[in-house]
């Protein structure tokens, strides 16, 4: 069999018990000796329980044997009626600590009301209140109130909830239920102990239990009328709970029937109930007017109560009133109708109604639908064209006379289907929100959607970046210099910054601008005044240090031109470098950190060899490039010794400079199908994402697996064109597969990305459309693993990886499979070959050149310059210009002819035995090229009658004019 586990206080207001945060069943036994048992990962206080079946024995049988296991509890518990309160009076001398520890239960019926108040010195205050069914803390300044943080939700529901506010010296802990947040308060809030806990003025109605300050029990206190404790007002040391019996309405087939009233034949007619709901629209209660052949349906539109007065296909009255009804807070509705007038009222006095006139003739025997309709064919005449309402009714009353829930319950009133009777089963599904990066949350009843605008991110949690982590990978998916946003760390906390990448023939250059990077001149100061400067970077603390240890090399200019400075004695200047505040460095560009060099001082080049800089010796400058990236970037610089009369002096700090990418190229070779690397145990209980470059020539192998005692992780190629994403959280396994439709074991580099988080899973490989799949309703959303982390091979005996991997990161954080590799046999640092993937960037004839990390472009053969061979080199001559080459580099004009000189030098894109040349001219005859040897052998290109021609004496030349030489494009 199978059962859910409720649980109560007073016997009413049921709580059916979460694992986990999600609705699950436990399995019962399958037969009638062995023992099955559950511990739970929350504790449970109730003195009440109750079982609901919801799957028999196959055989039929039933049977019961439950043996429960607790612990003792100690509970002093106070009860206030909203103008009582307790007042908590400190000794004249607190002795100050370093940890202040608040903690209490409460549990109540009403949304707000403040728990505690705390007064300090200064005007310093602290307060936690209930809002809305939030618990808020505020600090107070004598200039205003100050929201620090809000937890918790639909803590209005008569269960008890466990709250602890534990002080530091600078920050405080504020924990509900099982979530905690951490914020930051003045170092002197200690001060609260000198006044003690205050009158609020709105006060708390309802029942706490376990008051506890720093271990002091003040309940107890209370009993014994300490003198340290005052009781303002009513407060009873027992719990007076009224009995709130709430129906929940869960799906489609929900519904509850009741009798009308026998004295509706009066002309009189009042209704009232609450409800909550998380929905925009659903039916609240629908019914039939007999004698007006008309029907009244009650419902919620777009967060609004309209009702609505239908006859023979035509709308009789329609009235609408309230907003934003669906933020699952208790609302009252009322219904009233005498003689010829008709009021709909939401939340009463605080609310607003809408009012028309209309008689509204009942008769005896009519039947009230609450939230649905019976199914058809049920014989009941009710019929709903709106949706079903999902969501909590109670407090029903028809003329003034509460239903008895209890007795429908029992079968005793009325009629229902698919009901929760005695409890009131909604979720806050944004509380805590599972959106990321500030994504803003919203929710149905059954649901919740992530709005990721503006947040650099996307996914259904908000999740996944929408940018790349490097200047690197931008270029190699094709892009030229220009401004990216880059987010260095993908789906981690780091925020994306907008960087300028700087895209050259040979590197990939991050450049990060700051405030000043113009060449500023000092002012001598005889008054011995420093001239100090400070430089804000355009990217934030994170992700400039992000940016430099993922670099292979940064660099930065720091020249210093000087004129008759004074440098005697200690060092006058120095500048201020490095992670976080920095560290005063003494050294400059060229020399080693704490040499109190410059470059030339440790290059023996100085002017004067008695000085290890130019400036020392009254010369003209500094200059050099940093490149410790240790030491960099340079946050401030000091200049003291620009005071004697005539001294003159500049300075230019240049932007930050990093190049090579070492998350992007670290990459590992797998030999065999039985070689692995592994890594400590992958975390990622609520969202895991996984991506990684791969090229093979095998059919079939496991990327990537982590396994838990039931639930695990796999990323595995099943097949040629196959990639198949599965994993198990609890629900059962669950997979994503995407069929490429291509092969992917051709040897060349292909992208897969993975994402599972709470609500979907998905898959994507290179560029094509992702693959999906939703989370099961409540299901269990804890990724839960404990073994190790295997790469490109298997725990579970599957066929290993055989073939590179690269560019692994795990929830942005990239493993190091070169380091491992080395250490590991069967499995090699590295992979090479990345033309076969990245050539086709090459644009115009340009050559694509294998390094080690990546590739270059050789646009040599091609009149195209850049990091792609994309930007033309031309110039415009005039009549009577030219531009001459020397050359400078051997070109073999011939091998197999002896006669000729063994070489020519020239700068020109000559490579081969090929010239290149695209021209544009209006003029004939017009000379385009002259080479000449030393031989008087040469070679002309010229235009004449808009013709060109070529002429010369280099025996072996090739000069095919289809492919050498491209044909000129003339006016």
């Amino acid at each position: 069999m199978a059962y859910v586990l409720m649980f109560s206080d007073t016997g009413h207001n049921w709580r059916q018990h979460r694992q986990e945060d999600s609705i699950g069943a436990f399995p019962g036994n399958s037969n009638a000796d062995s023992v099955v048992q559950y511990k739970f990962q929350q504790p449970v206080i109730a003195r009440y329980l109750r079982l609901v079946p919801l799957d028999w024995n196959p055989s039929g049988r039933i049977g019961l044997r439950l043996e429960i296991y607790g612990c003792p509890y100690t509970s002093d518990v106070a009860s206030f009626d909203g103008s009582s309160s307790m007042l908590y009076r400190l000794s004249p001398r607190p002795s100050r600590t370093a940890r202040e520890l608040i903690s209490l239960k409460f549990k109540t019926l009403r949304n707000a009301g403040t728990l505690l108040h705390a007064e300090g010195q200064r005007d310093h205050s602290l307060t936690l209140a209930l809002e809305k069914g939030k618990l808020l803390l505020y600090f107070h300044l004598s200039s205003g109130r100050q929201h620090l943080v809000s937890l918790g939700s639909l803590l209005d529901d008569q269960h008890w909830h466990h709250v602890k506010v534990e002080r530091f010296s600078t920050h405080l802990n504020l924990t509900v239920d099982k979530n905690t947040q951490q914020v930051h308060i003045p170092a002197d809030l200690g001060a609260v102990q000198s006044h003690g806990f205050l009158k609020p003025k709105r006060n708390f109605h309802g029942c706490l239990e376990n008051l506890l300050y720093n271990g002091l029990n003040l309940i107890d206190l209370a009993k014994k009328n300490d003198h340290q404790v005052a009781v303002v007002g009513n407060v009873t040391f027992s719990c007076a709970e009224p009995v709130s019996v709430a129906v929940t309405f869960t799906g489609s087939q929900s519904f509850l029937q009741l009798p009308g009233s026998t004295g509706w034949t009066l002309g009189v007619v009042s209704l009232e109930l609450h409800f909550r709901t998380w929905n925009k629209a659903g039916l609240l209660l629908t019914f039939d007017l007999p004698q007006e052949e008309a029907v009244v349906w009650l419902y919620l539109n777009d967060a609004r109560l309209c009702l609505q007065i239908h006859k023979a296909g035509r709308v009789l009255r329609e009235l609408s009133t309230g907003s934003s009804l669906n933020d699952g807070q208790w609302h009252s509705v009322g219904l009233r109708s005498r003689q010829d007038h008709l009021t709909i009222t939401v939340d009463k006095e605080e609310g607003s109604s809408a009012h028309t006139s209309i008689s509204f003739p009942f008769v005896t025997g009519s039947h009230l639908f609450f939230g649905g309709c019976p199914a058809e064919g049920s014989g009941h005449e009710c019929e709903n064209p709106f949706k079903v309402f999902q969501g909590c009714m109670r407090l029903l009353t028809l003329d003034s006379q509460p239903v008895d829930l209890i007795k429908v319950q029992e079968r005793l009133l009325g009629n229902y289907s698919h009901l929760q009777i005695d409890m009131c089963g909604i979720i806050d599904r944004c509380s805590p929100s599972h959106c990321e990066h500030g994504g803003r949350c919203s929710q149905s009843w059954s649901t919740f959607h992530c709005n990721c605008s503006n947040s650099g991110y996307k996914g259904a949690t908000c999740h996944s970046s929408m940018y790349e982590q490097s200047c690197e990978a931008y270029k190699h998916k094709g892009n030229t210099s220009g401004h990216y946003y880059i987010d260095v760390d993908g789906s981690g906390p780091i925020k994306p910054q907008l960087i300028y990448c700087n895209m050259t023939e040979d590197s990939t250059w991050m450049v990060i601008q700051h405030n000043n990077t113009e060449l500023t001149r000092v002012q001598p100061s005889p008054e011995g005044k420093q001239h100090s400067a400070h430089f804000d970077y355009s990217s934030e603390e994170e992700q400039l240090a992000a940016i430099i240890s993922q670099s292979d090399h940064c660099e930065q200019e720091l020249s210093y031109h000087c004129r008759n400075v004074d440098r005697k004695g200690s060092p006058f200047s120095w500048w201020v470098g490095g992670p976080g505040p920095g560290q005063v460095q003494t050294y400059w560009g060229g020399a080693l950190p704490g040499s109190h060099q410059c470059a030339c001082g440790l290059q023996d080049t100085c002017l004067d060899p008695k000085h290890y800089c130019n400036c020392d010796a009254d010369h003209d400058q500094w200059y050099g490039l940093l490149t410790h990236k240790e030491t960099l970037p340079v946050r401030s610089l000091v200049l003291g010794d620009v005071q004697r009369l005539g001294s003159e002096a500049a300075y230019r700090v240049g932007p930050l400079s990093c190049h090579g990418d070492k998350n992007f190229w670290n990459a590992a070779f797998f030999d065999k199908e039985t070689s692995y690397l592994h890594f400590p145990t992958f975390h990622g209980e609520l969202s895991a994402d996984i991506s990684f470059l791969f090229k093979t020539t095998a059919s079939s192998g496991v990327f990537l697996e982590n396994l838990g005692i039931k639930d695990f992780i796999r990323i595995e190629l099943s097949s040629s064109t196959e990639v198949v994403f599965s994993f198990d959280v609890g629900n059962g396994p669950l997979e994503v597969r995407v069929e490429a439709g291509v092969p992917l074991n051709d040897n060349r580099w292909h992208s897969v990305r993975a994402e599972r988080n709470v609500k979907e899973a998905s898959l994507r490989v290179d560029e094509l459309p992702a693959a999906t799949q939703e989370a099961p309703a409540d299901g269990h959303i804890h990724l839960q693993l404990n073994s190790q982390l295997f790469i490109g091979g298997t725990a579970s005996r599957q066929k290993g990886f055989q073939g590179c991997i690269r560019s692994l990161q795990l929830n942005g954080i990239t493993l190091d499979l070169e380091e491992r590799a080395k250490i590991t046999p069967g499995v090699r640092p590295g992979c090479p070959g990345h033309c076969s993937s990245y050539g086709s960037l090459c644009q115009n004839q340009g050559r694509c050149v294998e390094r080690a990390n990546g590739f270059t472009c050789d646009c040599g053969l091609s009149a195209y310059t850049g990091a792609f061979c994309h930007k033309e080199v031309s110039a415009s001559f005039k009549s009577e210009t030219s531009v001459s080459y020397i050359f400078k580099e051997p070109y073999e004009l011939s091998r197999n002819d002896s006669a000729l000189p063994s070489s020519i030098y020239s700068d020109m894109t000559l490579r081969g035995e090929k010239i290149s040349l695209s021209f544009r001219t209006s003029q004939s005859p017009a000379l385009l090229l002259y080479v000449s040897s030393f031989y008087r052998e040469y070679l002309a290109l010229l235009i004449n009658k808009h013709e060109w021609k070529d002429s010369g004496t280099f025996r072996g030349l090739e000069r095919s004019r289809s492919h050498q030489v491209s044909a000129p494009m003339l006016k």
